[in-house]
């Protein structure tokens, strides 16, 4: 046995639905001997830097942002985002007369991302480089919120987007231009890689293990009685339509946010050996993503 914590350990994750679903049993002191919370909500472009300064003992980071911190920080093997059917969407506004629009027309264009150290960004470099000859204009960095407004009203060329804008997209008028998650099955056969739940290795193995059971059991007793989580998840959700949160949770939360498996880590592997092929990322040390 571990000892116990004199301090809550520090945990930063989203405000979105998928992440409050998950964590509300363990951040409500619900998971039988498992460590106290220290809760912080950020957004995941900021809990990455978080990573990137060692800030917290536990984070929900983009799986991009791996191959700069797994010196520090262990992948756990649950808790995170990982599915199919739930990759981001390159959105321009609704074509007029004449073809719809494919990846050629953005050679040369401008593209709003939400953050160039994201998941969905690697997967959008990766499938810009198979299907826009000539390859992207500018890439220009904007707040989440911001992207679709910014493409609506003519103010870059296309916008990536994740989360629930898959569900909401049409109420701007745009145009769904590729699934980056598509694209990305097709070529690979493996899940989509997203989210990722890390915890500082200096906490020690045994430790470690000790917080992949309880994000586990966190996440099945969320399953087990979903109402118990909703008032903590539409508290968070940014005045998310209720509707739209459990569609998302829906997307997001599977059986590989319970367990990565064989085909989970597969996915993260592919993901950060293809980036790295393209200069996207470093390579991966030997042996950085062992399971905990």
């Amino acid at each position: 046995m571990t000892e116990p914590l004199t301090e809550p350990l520090k945990i930063a994750y989203s405000p979105c639905p998928n992440d409050t679903f998950v964590f509300h049993a363990w951040a409500h002191g619900s998971v039988p001997g498992a460590p106290a919370l220290d809760v912080t909500f950020a957004d995941i472009d900021i809990t990455n830097g978080m990573a990137e300064r060692g800030e917290f003992d536990v984070l929900k980071v983009s799986y991009a942002v791996l191959p700069w911190v797994l010196d520090d920080y262990a992948l756990l093997p649950c808790g995170g985002a990982l599915g199919r059917g739930c990759g981001p969407l390159v959105l321009t506004r609704r074509p007029g007369e004449g073809p719809e629009p494919t990846g050629k027309d953005l050679a040369g264009k401008t593209v709003a991302v939400p953050s160039e150290r994201s998941t969905a960004y690697l997967l959008f470099r990766l499938w810009a480089a198979a299907e826009v000859p000539g390859g992207i204009g500018e890439i220009k960095v904007l707040p989440f919120h911001e992207i679709m407004p910014a493409v609506r009203d003519g103010e870059v060329d296309a916008g990536l987007v994740i989360h629930e804008a898959r569900f909401t997209y049409q109420n701007y008028g745009l145009h769904c231009l590729a699934d980056m998650g598509e694209h990305w099955e097709r070529t690979t056969g493996l899940p989509i890689p997203l989210g990722a739940i890390i915890a500082k290795r200096s906490l020690g193995a045994e430790r470690l293990r000790e917080l992949a059971d309880a994000a586990r059991t966190s996440v099945r007793m969320a399953w087990d009685d979903p109402e118990a989580s909703r008032a903590y998840v539409l508290e968070h959700a940014q005045e998310m339509d209720p509707a739209v949160a459990d569609q998302h949770i829906g997307l997001y939360v599977n059986e590989f946010t319970a367990d990565l498996g064989e085909s989970g880590y597969a996915a993260v592997r592919g993901l950060l050996t293809r980036a790295a092929a393209e200069g996207l990322v470093p390579p991966l040390g030997p042996g950085a993503l062992e399971a905990v």
